[in-house]
Parts: structure tokens; sequence; C-alpha cells
């Protein structure tokens, strides 16, 4: 039987404020141990919370982004639950009367563009983090865990999907997309690798057709865009084969195993009613008025599909203007490189291409390179009227990431400008095709292929900075 996959992606989002959401402590990831807490993310009895009015604020720019509607009057509740790593035994979450609600984000695969729904946008904090001693870092497996309380009370957003995603393609590209918004808002650093964005995806599949869905499977641990596709392309084939088997698909959280290629069993899943939701008793509604809502409307930049289609509108191609637009740093490059007169074609190709080819080999981000937008627009321009080759263009790019200086800089202290004018070049070239008159006679005849042998002549005889180019014209004005 044909099965169509029903996905919805839950998406945990730290934000980037001073202080956690309800205490004063620091939000610093990397800090020793146990550092950043207080009465009030501890748990301690008699601790009263108070709502970060930034990660509020934040919390909206979020959902404005995703076309939510921004409720007046927002609440509190505990969300109650034992882990180790959650100090109070519940967590301050949203529940029956989020912040956001209703909007939704378009997804581009390929050249189809999808609307997934947005449920919510609500507000929690974050838990404690457990490091578990033993092979594997499984809890399985441990002899011992050790409790790290930073991170318990960091302001957390989560966005929830309606579950509009039909295939493991379209669910990494709306987790790009998702990404891509919020680094271009500000208010996260969105680090799949330090865990400051999370996600979690429930799917099901239901024969291709019908509109009941299928029983649901939580899945967990997925860190990389690649570990959400794989993930959920291994349990697409998984609930496939029970329902050709005529098996039942349980209800359950699975645990993706990255180095395995597969999912296991955890816990089965919980129902809303097994977290005994109830109103926060310590901290009083959230109430935004038009005013502020304004206000942070206004605030919001430019964001991923907005970038996308002026760059399509500007001559980029649209995968190339796709990855520059979720990267905030390349964008910011291709902006300042454009704007200093670059060919916004030229410039995307050498950003996408060469400049990140460099930066993952010498494990460097663009913003702590000396590569900027004045470096791109002086290296497109001495490529576009033949300062410089292709092949010595990527040599001063190496020599710009080291840190030697501008492309101008790095080009005359690596003697690479390139030799194109004509009194220059004409001498080097008649004694080449005095030295070689065979080669002139068969081109005088027609035989155009030995027009190459000529120019790598001429190139040697330069050390390899003549304009192959202005080489070849010069060579066909002598031949007649």
């Amino acid at each position: 039987m044909a099965y169509e996959p029903v996905i919805g992606i839950e998406t945990h989002v730290e934000l980037t404020t001073d202080s956690k959401m309800f205490c004063g402590c620091q939000v610093n990831f990397g800090s020793p141990p146990n550092t950043n807490v207080c009465p009030v993310c501890l748990g301690l009895p008699g601790a009263l919370p108070v709502v970060n009015a930034r990660a509020v604020e934040y919390a909206m720019t979020i959902g404005l982004a995703l076309n939510c509607s921004i409720a007046e009057h927002s609440v509190f509740a505990r969300k109650n639950y034992f882990y180790p790593d959650m100090p109070k035994n519940y967590q301050i979450s949203q529940y029956d009367e989020p912040l956001c609600v209703e909007g939704h984000l378009d997804v581009e695969v390929g050249e189809e563009t999808s609307r997934v729904g947005i449920t919510r946008v609500h507000m929690e904090e974050d838990t404690g983090k457990s490091t578990h001693i033993g092979e594997g870092g499984r809890i399985q497996a441990a002899s011992h865990s050790l409790l790290d309380f930073n991170r318990a009370g960091v302001p957390l957003m989560e966005v929830v999907s309606e579950p509009d995603i039909r295939s493991a393609e379209q669910a990494r590209a709306f987790v790009s997309e998702l990404r891509g918004a919020i680094l271009r808002l500000g208010v996260s650093d969105a680090k799949l690798e330090e865990g400051s964005m999370r996600f979690d995806a429930n799917v099901s599949l239901r024969p291709v057709g019908a509109e009941e869905f299928g029983t649901k499977v939580e899945v967990k641990n997925m860190n990389s865009l690649r570990s959400l596709q794989r993930a959920l392309e291994y349990e697409i084939e998984r609930q496939a084969a029970l329902l050709d088997a005529g098996e039942a698909v349980v209800q359950e959280t699975r645990h993706w195993d990255e180095e395995a290629g597969s999912t296991s069993g955890m816990r089965s899943k919980e129902e809303a009613f097994d977290y005994r939701y109830f109103p926060e008793p310590d901290l009083v509604p959230v109430a935004v008025d038009d005013e502020w809502r304004n206000r942070v409307a206004q605030s919001l930049p430019e964001l991923p599909a907005q970038s996308r289609a002026r760059y399509v509108a500007m001559g980029l191609e649209p995968t190339t203007a796709g990855l520059i637009a979720r990267d905030v740093e390349a964008g910011a490059v291709f902006e300042s490189a454009v704007a200093g007169g670059g060919e916004a074609q030229t410039v995307a190709n050498w950003l996408t291409g060469e400049v990140t080819a460099l930066l993952r080999k010498t494990e460097t981000g663009l913003a702590a390179s000396p590569i900027d937008g004045a470096a791109l627009a002086a290296l497109a321009g001495m490529v576009a009227d033949r300062s410089l080759s292709a092949s010595a263009a990527k040599e001063v790019l190496a020599g710009v990431a080291a840190g030697e200086g501008s492309p101008e800089e790095v080009a005359t202290a690596r003697d690479l400008i390139q030799v194109s004018d004509s009194a220059s070049l004409e001498p080097v070239i008649d004694e080449v095709l005095a030295a070689n008159p065979e080669a002139l006679e068969k081109l005088r005849s027609g035989d155009g292929k030995v027009m190459g042998f000529l120019i790598g002549q001429v190139m040697r005889a330069t050390g390899g900075k003549a304009d192959p180019g202005a080489v070849s014209r010069i060579i066909e004005l002598r031949v007649g």
C-alpha cells in the first residue's frame, strides 16, 4: 500500500537574553557547571519568579515573523513531571493561553513552495543538563550522571507546527527556513551543536488519499538538519514496514541514534493530561497592548524569504539566493560587496563556492575571517578587469583569509597581477612567434588548435602573468 507521511515539528529555541526567564542569573553557554544559579532557578522554597520582559518581546518577534496573531492576554502554567535535571519538578510553560497563535511559514523544496501552519509559539523555561558518564553517553550504560543547572531557567520558545509536512526533505527545509528567520531576527544564536535550537518530530503514516491521521510517533535527539532528515526517512520506512505486515504502530517517543542510523523506543508518548497543567500561581498574566505589539512589528528586519526574492530579482539563481538569504553572515557580506561595486552573481558565486570551501577547510567562521564585503568586491573587480586570472584570484583569496592584507596588497606581494596591456605583451609574443615558425604557419593556414600552444608559450615566458585573452587577440592581429 502507498502511504503518505504526516509530520509536525516542535522546535525549541533558547533566547539570547542577558538573564534567565524568571530570575537575574546570567545566560552564558560554557560557564563552569552550576555557577549561573540562584534560589529561583534552583526551585528553592520561598523563591518567586519574575517574568523577563525582553524574553516576552523576543517571543513576540518570533511570532510576528511567523505571521502569528499576538494574544492580548496570555498565561503561564505549571507543566508537572519529574526529571532529575528539572529542579522544581515542574516546568513553567504555557498551555491553553499561549502568546502567539495561528501563523504560517512558507517553505521551498526545489521549485515548489508550500505553506506550513504554525499552531503556536509559546514561552517556557529550559531545564538543566544531565551528563551521563559511561559508554556512549547514554543513561542505560551510565555508571552515574552529573547535573548542571546553568541552563535551568534559560528563556525558551517552543514553535509548534501544524502536521502539514509531507516528506523528510520538506521537514528539513522547514527547519532550515525557521532557523534562518530566527538568526535574522537576532533573538537566538540557534546553534544546533550547542543545543540552543533543538527539534522533535511527530510522524505518522496514512494511506494516500485518506483524511484520518495514523498513530504518531515522536522522534528525539536529532541535532542537525541532516539528522532530522535521516531520522524521518528511517521512521517512515519503519512504520510502513509495520503497516504492510499488518502490525500496529505504537504511540511512543523514540530516540534517534546517529551512528546506528535508526530509532529505538524510549517511553510511551505522554498526553497533555499526563502533565496536570494548571495556571502558575506565582505569575500574573502577560498583557500585550497595541503600542507594544506595533513597536515590535515595526522593528522586524527583512526575513530570509524576502531577501531571497530580492536576490533573485538581482539576477541570482534561486538556489544560490536561498543559501545566502538563510545565512546572516553571508547575507551581510554579500550586501556589502554588491554595495561596493561587485557584480551580484559573481560575488554570490565566490561566496557560496571558494569562500565557503576555504572557511570549511580552515574551520573558520565568516564573521571571524578577514574576508569581508570590500575584499570580495575588490577581488571580483580585479578578475573582471583582468588584473587577476581565475586561478590567481583563488590564491589571492587564500592570502586575504590568512590576514595578508587586501586583495590588491596580496596580489602585489605575491606578484600575481596579470599583464594585459599590449605594450608589455607584444615584445614577448613576437619572440614566441619567431621561435615557433611552424606553429605560426599552421595558424595562418587555419589550424586553430595551435593557438592554445602559442598562448601557453607566452604564459610560460611571462611566468603565468599574461592575460590569455589579450594574448589571443594580439596573436590574431599578428596572423592577420
